[in-house]
């Protein structure tokens, strides 16, 4: 089935001011924001080049009283295009929709007031606001987006709207709401609603963001003039991109994904919920200088960047979804020097921030999934331009393969570096670790099979040899009789390190290089010291390094969620939430933005997973389903593989 907003909505969470939840955000794919604890406020209003970084504005006031202070709970209900909160206080019902305008650098929140008293009422309502705006061309290398303190707000007397401007002139914010506001002070505008029993008024809050006046009192008057306009085009263009997503020969992407069709309402679920997690960091910024984007974090921490390790967690989503887009991506990335960054950003196209150690790897996983899924073997022969020359994109990829050597210690396995390079928060997750090691070898067997295929059948064999080696390099790392693998330090101690990272990249890599033995002894030690009833533990709770951190991505409390948007608790340690693991904070020490590109790994789990497709980079397409007790009927409809569509049900696959 093709979903819509309302199927992909969340479960309601009731949170106040101060609790342990992460608030939700929104895209229209030009920027983000973020909901505050709050029944109309709005933070993290950021379209890059344009940013207010994580300025908080539009906050309630009721009758003069700031509404998180009276420490109402506030029921949150995300959607695709849209979040509801509402909130009953003091005889009154309050419920609003946050949206961003379609095609548009502006949020709308619609707030509407019930008086559920058995009295006639005069509520005074006033919304606090702040500015922040900036506009930024240069690279947005730190975590957070630019800011500049706003200049003295000006108050527009014919919109009743106050207008923020930055110091340099570069960006200015438009703010106000409809009715037109009958009051005001210095940081906020005010009107009084007149409620009769059961009564109801709404009022429309509009926050542009621009880069000139004009601009911006253009927008704010067509928002204002159709506010309930808005609020269905919104909901309309999301299901018109949810259609698109598994549509041949749509418009907004330049490929497709298959349909699911089956009663299973939670694989169902799984599946959409995963192709959203890469969908929602599309990014169509006319701002950038390759073109559409696909953003890795949001709405609070490097808005323009994409992270290479990230992105090839969802590879199989970018292969059939949007493969031109990763073709460029690819180019893009041979262009720089993977081992300095761990990614680039769009408004510039350079590179961010420093080496990670997976980066070769992503590269071979990416480069992978685009010729395997799009047979596009003519793309091998290409001249890229690259930061030490010009050269065929095969030779990068056989760059990619082998440049573990440059790495390669006495022991014969490669030193990834210290905690910067690998998980950042496990400090004995460093040096010559399994999970790396393990995708040297995928690397080298992946530049072998391209190879083989093109005739160079020598240089294939020799890297499958060497392929072979690194794997009898690679087995002392493994704790026999307990199913984890040992860091090995720059003196030669091995040390334990019982990390689901381990587990997850060796069995994905070199699973068939394993006896049975150890394999079984590795799924029992995830089943009994990583896995929990509703999430995971990415580091083992015996393990010596949990006191290290708590960040919940890479440590004894959580997991990112490609290893099973951004890291979650363990149910047993933080209470779940909707039936779910709960999402971890933003705030110290979790910093946990709401939502990662990585969950496209959940789709790859159920096609190669759970339908069992294999599609090598020749031979053909097959399919050895492992359903189980999973819905005997369901089906993968339009399943693209080299220019093909497919069909896969329980017996198999067929020909569309």
């Amino acid at each position: 089935m093709i979903p819509t907003v309302e199927e992909l909505k969340s479960s309601p969470m009731v949170h106040r001011f101060g609790d342990m939840f992460n608030l939700p955000g929104l895209t229209n794919f030009l920027g983000s924001v973020q909901v505050d604890a709050d029944i109309t406020g709005i933070r993290s209003l950021n379209f890059p080049p344009l940013a207010t970084s994580d300025t908080v504005t539009g906050c309630l006031f009721v009758d003069d009283k700031f509404f998180k202070s009276t420490g109402t709970a506030i029921t949150f209900t995300w959607f695709p295009d849209h979040i509801e909160r509402t909130a009953q206080y003091n005889g009154l019902f309050f419920s609003s929709v946050t949206i961003l305008a379609v095609g548009t650098t502006a949020a709308l929140v619609v707030l509407t007031v019930e008086n559920r008293s058995a009295a006639g009422r005069t509520v005074r309502i006033r919304y606090g606001l702040q500015g922040g705006a900036t506009m930024s061309r240069e690279p947005w290398n730190q975590p957070p987006p630019p800011w500049e303190e706003s200049l003295p707000a000006v108050f527009d007397e014919r919109r009743r709207a106050y207008l923020f401007k930055s110091p340099t002139g570069k960006a200015v914010s438009l703010q106000g709401f409809a009715p037109v506001a009958t009051g005001r002070t210095a940081k906020s505008l005010s009107l009084s609603l007149d409620l009769k029993p059961g009564g109801k008024k709404t009022v429309t809050y509009v926050n542009v963001l621009s880069a000139t006046t004009a601009e911006a009192d253009e927008i704010y008057d067509r928002l204002i003039a159709g506010t309930g306009d808005e609020v269905a085009r919104a909901r309309d263009d999301w299901n018109q991109e949810l259609k698109a997503v598994f549509t041949p020969g749509n418009s907004r992407y330049s490929g497709f994904l298959p349909t699911l069709e089956t009663t299973d309402k939670d694989i169902l679920r799984i599946y959409h919920t995963g192709i959203l997690g890469v969908i929602y960091f599309k990014r169509d910024s006319p701002y950038s200088v390759i073109g559409r984007a696909y953003d890795t974090l949001m709405p609070k921490w490097w808005l323009t960047v994409t992270f290479l390790w990230d992105y090839s967690l969802s590879s199989l989503v970018h292969a059939l979804l949007d493969p031109g887009v990763m073709k460029k991506y690819l180019e893009h990335w041979m262009h720089l020097d993977i081992h300095k960054h761990f990614g680039t950003e769009y408004l510039t196209g350079g590179g961010i921030g420093p080496w990670y150690s997976a980066n070769d790897f992503a590269m071979t996983v990416v480069a992978r999934d685009y010729l395997r899924w799009n047979g596009d073997v003519a793309w091998l022969e290409k001249i890229v331009q690259g930061a030490a020359g010009s050269k065929k994109v095969l030779d990068f990829l056989l760059d990619y393969a082998t440049n573990w050597k440059q790495f390669r210690q006495p022991g014969g396995l490669a030193d990834y570096g210290g905690l910067l390079n690998l998980l950042e928060c496990v400090s004995t997750y460093v040096h010559q670790v399994a999970s790396l090691n393990a995708s040297n070898v995928f690397n080298m067997r992946s530049a072998a099979e391209l190879l083989a295929m093109l005739g160079r059948t020598d240089k294939s064999r020799q890297l499958l040899a060497e392929a072979a080696e690194l794997v009898s390099d690679i087995l002392p790392l493994y704790k026999e009789g307990e199913g984890y693998w040992r860091a090995r330090f720059p003196g030669g101690e091995l040390v334990d390190v019982k990390h689901c990272y381990d587990f997850f990249t060796v069995m994905n890599t070199i699973a068939d290089d394993l006896s049975i033995k150890q394999k079984s002894e590795m799924v029992a030690f995830f089943k009994r010291e990583l896995h929990s009833p509703t999430w995971m533990h990415a580091l083992a709770c015996g393990d010596d390094d949990v006191m290290f951190s708590v960040r919940p991505d890479h440590q004894w409390n959580g997991a990112y969620p490609a290893w099973p948007p951004q890291a979650h608790f363990v149910d047993h340690i933080i209470a779940p939430e909707g039936h779910g693991a709960r999402k971890a904070p933003i705030d110290f020490p979790y910093i946990t933005d709401w939502t990662v590109s990585s969950g496209g790994s959940w789709v790859s789990a159920i096609v190669e997973g759970l339908f069992g497709v294999s599609a090598p980079l020749r031979g053909g397409i097959t399919a050895r389903p492992q359903f189980a007790s999973f819905d005997s009927k369901a089906e993968l409809q339009n399943l693209r593989y080299q220019g093909k569509l497919y069909h896969v049900r329980k017996a198999g696959i067929v020909g569309a």
